[in-house]
């Protein structure tokens, strides 16, 4: 995990003063975990799911499951994590209604993924695009894909790598029925991390 990836969640999580029961999805057992946070040390429980489980390390434990269907109650934990999990996910639709499931009413939800955005790079490139000369050139369809491309992460297969998600997905489809939302872009090639509150009055449909 990027460091820059990881201070952010902790950030989010401190200044949120999180507690009580947490979920990460896609937990590792090593210190990039989310779960080795300092901002959980409050926390009275601590899980993780994986499909390479069951593991035990330091205070918590991982255990063997598929985000799709999680073996979970609803309303279950006031915390819910998931980093660099979705983008590897063939159904991730699947496994965001069941982090929101789980979670609490009031509970929160973060999400980090790889993600695409306009940077500076693509500012640049449309100042550059005004040139007389160089407007000329965005006629040639390989220097039109200079023009038109934008900067993600490369490809990790984890087994496999489909997706990409933007500031629009995340505002759009990850929170969109969530509240006190707060989503931010990070490093470069650029991460996104989003955060989101369960609504109170949040009814399960399952």
């Amino acid at each position: 995990m990027h460091p820059r990836t990881y201070h952010e969640f902790e950030r989010i999580c401190t200044e949120r003063n999180v507690g009580g029961s947490v979920l990460e999805l896609g937990a590792v057992p090593n210190p990039n975990s989310l779960l080795c946070m300092k901002s959980l040390k409050d926390a009275t429980e601590k899980i993780g799911v994986n499909i390479n489980g069951p593991q035990e390390y330091r205070d918590f434990m991982i255990l063997k499951g598929n985000a799709n269907h999680l073996e979970f109650d609803d309303n279950r934990f006031d915390l819910v994590l998931c980093n660099g999990m979705l983008e590897h996910d063939k159904y991730f639709w699947k496994s965001l209604e069941e982090m929101k499931r789980v979670t609490k009413p009031g509970g929160l939800v973060v999400i980090g993924t790889p993600g695409y955005v306009y940077f500076g790079i693509e500012r640049m490139k449309s100042i550059l695009g005004k040139i007389p000369l160089l407007r000329k050139l965005k006629t040639n369809q390989y220097m039109n894909m200079f023009f038109t491309a934008t900067i993600t992460y490369q490809i990790h297969n984890s087994p496999g790598d489909y997706y990409r998600f933007s500031m629009q997905t995340f505002r759009e489809l990850f929170f969109d029925d969530m509240e006190d939302v707060e989503i931010c872009t990070i490093a470069l090639p650029p991460r996104i991390v989003g955060v989101g509150r369960k609504k109170m009055n949040t009814i399960n449909s399952a």
